[in-house]
């Protein structure tokens, strides 16, 4: 069984308040590794490169995953 490394997930600052109900976490102090998950579900992790991230980060900004459209 391969032991998974100790993220320390942090939230956006939005999701810091209080009134503020699940957020999406994100880890980057394992080097190699980026580290996503839900504060309502911090057991499922999704891991990806800085490369993919910094893809990702992109894609976003860009507009291709809005959701009100």
């Amino acid at each position: 069984m391969t032991e998974r490394p100790e993220f320390e997930f942090a939230s956006a600052a939005a999701c810091r308040d209080k009134k503020v109900g699940n957020c999406p976490q994100v880890a980057v102090n394992v080097p190699g590794v980026v580290a996503l998950r839900e504060s309502e579900r911090p057991d499922t992790v999704v891991t990806m490169t800085p490369k993919q991230w910094v893809t990702l980060a992109a894609a976003i900004k860009a507009g291709e995953f809005d959701l009100s459209a």
